[in-house]
């Protein structure tokens, strides 16, 4: 059984429940960072975009170069598919862990990822169904192929894309969005004028889209 302690990771109590609001009772962000990134990485930009949430951020335990990852790559854009089969049961039993130590609900579980985040994020959808409420995912791609993919029904996702990102092209990340909606999902596809970099409108689209899901966690 996993420990938290095997996960270096951030957990940030949100006002509600600071307050003694106690578990569930508001929505909690898995933060998930991209290569060579950290625990601490998207403190900030998830208390931004999803104020009054708790926050849980762990970090990659994959190595590249001596950058974290959630999961290997044989090349950029090349990566892993056995690898993910593997971390993601490792990473879903840290998250159920976290749940029942923090006494967060998963059925009000969103996350927030970026590049190889974003990635594993989606992995998740796929290999763990049910685990995730939702996930707004930044510069994604579609990282393995199943056939078919699990139902996803009642799963809301928002991607966003760069249409001149070179890292994750932009026929990849519309084939993630055709096979979310095929499989059930609320699609929300957002294009930004942007390579892989962060834009504007990335966190435009990202606060109005958790604005009116944790609003409805909240009622």
């Amino acid at each position: 059984m996993t420990t938290l302690a095997e996960w270096p990771h951030r957990w940030v109590s949100g006002p509600e429940r600071a307050k003694g609001g106690g578990g569930g009772g508001g929505a909690t962000v898995l933060l998930l960072h991209g290569t060579g990134g950290d625990e601490s990485d998207l403190l900030s930009l998830g208390a931004t975009l999803a104020p009054g949430a708790s926050l849980l951020s762990p970090r990659g335990r994959v190595l590249e170069l001596g950058m974290p990852r959630f999961f290997r790559r044989h090349a950029e854009g090349v990566f892993d598919e056995a690898d993910i089969r593997a971390r993601v049961p490792e990473l879903a039993e840290f998250i159920r862990t976290a749940s029942h130590e923090y006494g967060f609900a998963t059925s009000s579980l969103y996350a927030l990822g970026y590049s190889n985040g974003a990635n594993i994020a989606a992995s998740i959808f796929l290999l763990e169904p049910g685990l995730l409420r939702g996930a707004v995912l930044l510069r994604a791609v579609l990282p393995l192929e199943l056939a078919p993919p699990p139902p996803l029904d009642g799963t809301e996702v928002l991607i966003s894309g760069g249409r001149q990102d070179p890292m994750s092209p932009a026929e990849r990340t519309q084939r993630l969005a055709d096979v979310m909606e095929a499989a059930g999902a609320g699609v929300t596809l957002r294009w930004q004028r942007a390579g892989h970099e962060l834009v504007p409108g990335d966190l435009e689209d990202s606060t109005l889209w958790f604005a009116q899901r944790l609003n409805r966690a909240r009622a």
